[in-house]
């Protein structure tokens, strides 16, 4: 009976925890957006002419108000004046560093022509003998490119449990070992410090011989 009801705890628990805390989660990003609404006169706040306040309203307004700025952005005086706002920002020393290294964040992500994590990837890190998941980013570029060796690449090593952390290395083609599964399980391994894997029953042994892996293809 002990180890019955200690069972039966435990099962609740892995079901009770991770709803409690993607419900949690949830509420705190809609009571965040909510707070948008602070940035309008008292008199134009949603709760003055709805009956009860509705939570997620904030959200909805940010989804509306980027699209627009989108649209904007796409027209010719939408580039003029957005031209003209990075112009001025490059000129302040502290905003011109966050403000670049953001929009090139994000542009490695949600434009076209990159393709942010490429591959998933081990390599030596951080000494030799112990490997660590990585994710390839990019070929090196700038003066980067000439100061090492052509047959390098960039590897972004994320941290756990915290992968929006991690390390940027440079790491010979050599010395890369390419994996098989997807972004998404990777994460799964470094979120979780190793205790949840992907399902091995899909994986295939000679998709893992090297001869048949060219990092050179991501």
């Amino acid at each position: 009976m002990k180890k019955g009801f200690k069972g039966y705890f435990i099962t609740g628990l892995l079901v009770v925890v991770p709803v409690y805390i993607t419900f949690y989660v949830l509420s705190i990003i809609v009571g965040f957006m909510d707070t948008i609404f602070l940035i309008l006169p008292k008199a134009a706040h949603p709760d003055n002419f709805l009956p009860v306040h509705i939570p997620g309203l904030g959200i909805i307004f940010t989804i509306i108000a980027v699209v627009i700025i989108g649209v904007l952005a796409t027209n010719f005086f939408g580039k003029r004046l957005l031209i003209m706002a990075e112009k001025a920002l490059s000129k302040v020393p502290v905003i011109r560093i966050v403000y670049n290294a953001t929009k090139q964040f994000m542009e490695t992500f949600f434009t076209q022509d990159n393709q942010g994590f490429r591959k998933v990837v081990l390599v030596q890190f951080p000494r030799e003998g112990m490997f660590s998941i990585g994710f390839v980013t990019n070929r090196p570029g700038g003066e980067i490119k000439h100061k090492v060796h052509p047959d390098m690449y960039s590897v972004f090593v994320p941290t756990t449990p915290n992968p929006t952390t991690g390390f940027f290395i440079v790491v010979r083609e050599k010395e890369i070992i390419p994996l098989e599964m997807k972004v998404e399980d990777a994460f799964k391994i470094i979120m979780t410090g190793g205790m949840v894997f992907p399902n091995n029953d899909e994986f295939k042994a000679e998709a893992t011989k090297m001869k048949d892996m060219e990092v050179s293809k991501i």
